[in-house]
């Protein structure tokens, strides 16, 4: 945990962007502890990240200012204070490698944030979520019940505060009304270098189509199956040799990688979602 503020900002480009918000920053006296952007030309589009000390720093007065700012240069943006634990939802099915990953990363303290609740629709994760001091929910999905195990999903994430869910191999398709409730802020892993084999079983049709290379994809999720905006995609060389299990065994490794490195920079504020791309500031 550090004591700064972090500004993201998304906005057509022009000159001096770079200039009018670090000499704003300058004149209410901000140490910049780091700073990145970048420029999307086929889209005119600007794309910055600024990260200062709040020591002494007038961050309500900061905001108003910069707000008409922001107004006049038709920015969309963001202000995070890092201070702030973001609360985080884990889905899960009946694969774990994920889950227990991200699980122990957070006790770790390499990811910040907290986790108060795990949700599966299969209960072979409970001990798992026990033994970090997680409160576990079993809520089976099936075409019948998928609207109310939704309902009950969400009742128990606004009970619980949580700002992110993470999908850590949720064998399940969420709603578009589940979806839309949390824009930007539900990340799965995909075990697939997407947009290659979407949907399910992508290893089993990866060894029909004899791959030399699998990989997994990180995204966040949209109303459109494995087509949101595309965090972090990870390869691992193949064979002939390798079989259906050999592939879904190799592949875990890439998943959990890939899954820990999004969920990361989402909550260290690194990341841009515009269309159907990201920006990952570094």
């Amino acid at each position: 945990m550090t004591n700064t503020a972090v500004l993201l900002i998304n906005c057509p480009d022009r000159k001096g962007l770079v200039a009018g918000v670090s000499g704003l920053l300058y004149r209410y006296g901000a140490n910049i502890a780091h700073a990145d952007q970048h420029q999307d030309d086929e889209a005119g589009l600007f794309f910055m990240r600024v990260e200062w000390w709040l020591d002494g720093f007038d961050l309500r007065a900061f905001r108003a200012e910069f707000e008409a700012v922001a107004a006049e240069l038709q920015m969309q943006w963001q202000l995070k204070v890092m201070s702030e634990v973001p609360r985080v939802a884990l889905f899960v099915s009946q694969h774990l490698h994920c889950l227990a990953d991200i699980l122990h990363r957070q006790q770790a303290g390499e990811l910040h944030c907290e986790i108060p609740l795990v949700i599966g629709n299969h209960c072979k994760a409970e001990p798992l979520a026990k033994f970090y001091g997680v409160e576990f929910r079993q809520i089976p999905v099936t075409p019948e019940t998928k609207n109310a195990a939704e309902e009950q999903q969400i009742g128990l994430l606004k009970a619980s505060g949580i700002d992110l869910i993470v999908l850590a191999r949720y064998m399940q398709i969420l709603s578009p009304e589940f979806v839309s409730q949390y824009p930007r802020r539900i990340i799965n892993v995909h075990h697939s270098f997407l947009p290659a084999f979407m949907g399910a079983k992508p290893y089993h049709a990866a060894f029909r189509r004899g791959v030399k290379l699998i990989g997994a994809t990180s995204h966040y999720v949209t109303a459109a199956l494995d087509d949101g905006p595309i965090i972090e995609q990870d390869v691992l060389r193949v064979s002939h040799r390798d079989q259906v299990e050999t592939l879904i065994e190799k592949g875990r490794d890439i998943e959990r990688s890939v899954l820990s490195r999004a969920v990361k920079w989402h909550l260290d504020h690194r990341i841009l979602a515009y269309g159907n791309k990201t920006v990952v500031f570094d």
